[in-house]
């Protein structure tokens, strides 16, 4: 039996829009999904903001009722069976919420573990080994509002893991961390997928979810884009060469030529620092480079650099055409 079975579930809110003339109306946040995810693996969920990625951990850790569906953890019905479902989850979310920043890391630990009803004769050496596996060991009497970020999104863990449960949900674990903290977190799923936890794990991270996770679902408008493994969602792309240009002008109508281009796949842009990169997919061997630059003429241009295709570029791909 599968430790997640979910089958096309669908979650529909209702919302009012207009400022005048007020009118309700319907919003699908899900629209049909389906997945699986077996036990001891760790399963990413990929998409932009407002894709269904919260709203589908929601309802799979009985915070929100499904629209219609079939959804099954652990064999066990989040929507009538809330409190055996409880009992076997751990739910992580980023950000600083959920913490109490007045407590010592040790007195939060001991609060939620009264609260997650763990046995007293195991809560000490349960929190001694739960603060060496996040690797707070040693400051675990310090105010929780003397940590970093990282130190925080790393209790945060320790806390979900306090009652030994059989799934974890992790819902953007690294959002908003430093580099080193991130890192640390990153490592920290790591040991724990290598000691066969089941995760589902959301994230906007490309890198993160081709270092850490097992298998892979891109989720755009409330359905299922792609799914399989990170080797398989590359696959999709491989034949491609990506060739990024730095800009620093203003790009208005450019882009429209360069798709216009022979022998171009796609173009986009992202923010990096102070230079929007523009991203060209084209077919291998083909040689764009002078034709490019000859329609950027004119336009202040930085780095250009070719080169094979990675997991983000799959992702940017489904997500463009789904």
């Amino acid at each position: 039996m599968a430790a997640i079975e979910v089958s096309d579930l669908c979650r529909t809110y209702r919302t009012h829009v207009g400022i005048v003339r007020r009118r309700r109306t319907d919003v699908r946040a899900l629209d049909g999904i389906s997945f699986e995810v077996e036990q001891g693996e760790l399963f990413g969920l990929l998409g932009p903001n407002g894709a269904g990625k919260t709203t589908t951990i929601k309802i799979l850790t009985t915070l929100l009722l499904p629209t219609s569906g079939s959804v099954r953890v652990l064999g066990f019905d989040p929507a009538r069976e809330a409190g055996e479902v409880r009992r076997r989850v751990g739910h992580v979310f980023g950000g600083d919420r959920g913490l109490y920043d007045r407590l010592s890391a040790l007195d939060n630990l001991r609060y939620f573990a009264d609260l997650y009803r763990v046995p007293v004769r195991e809560k000490r050496a349960r929190i001694e080994y739960l603060l060496e596996l996040v690797g707070l060991k040693g400051r675990e009497r310090q105010r929780v509002e003397t940590y970093s970020r990282g130190m925080r999104q790393r209790l945060h863990i320790a806390r979900g893991l306090l009652h030994d449960p059989e799934v974890l949900f992790l819902d953007e674990p690294t959002i908003g961390l430093d580099p080193v903290g991130a890192r640390e977190v990153r490592e920290t799923i790591a040991g724990l997928r290598d000691q066969g936890k089941t995760i589902l794990l959301t994230t906007h991270y490309m890198y993160e979810a081709d270092e850490l996770c097992q298998r892979l679902a891109v989720i755009s408008g409330g359905r299922f884009a792609a799914a399989g493994t990170p080797a398989e969602l590359k696959a999709r792309v491989v034949d491609r060469t990506i060739i990024e240009i730095e800009s620093f002008g203003a790009l208005d109508g450019v882009l429209d030529r360069l798709r216009a281009l022979p022998g171009v796949i796609s173009v986009s842009t992202e923010q990096r620092e102070q230079a929007e990169v523009i991203l060209v997919q084209s077919g291998v061997g083909s040689e764009l480079t002078h034709s490019l630059l000859r329609e950027l003429d004119g336009i202040a241009l930085g780095k250009v650099i070719a080169r094979e295709p990675t997991l983000e570029d799959a992702y940017v791909e489904l997500v463009q055409t789904a």
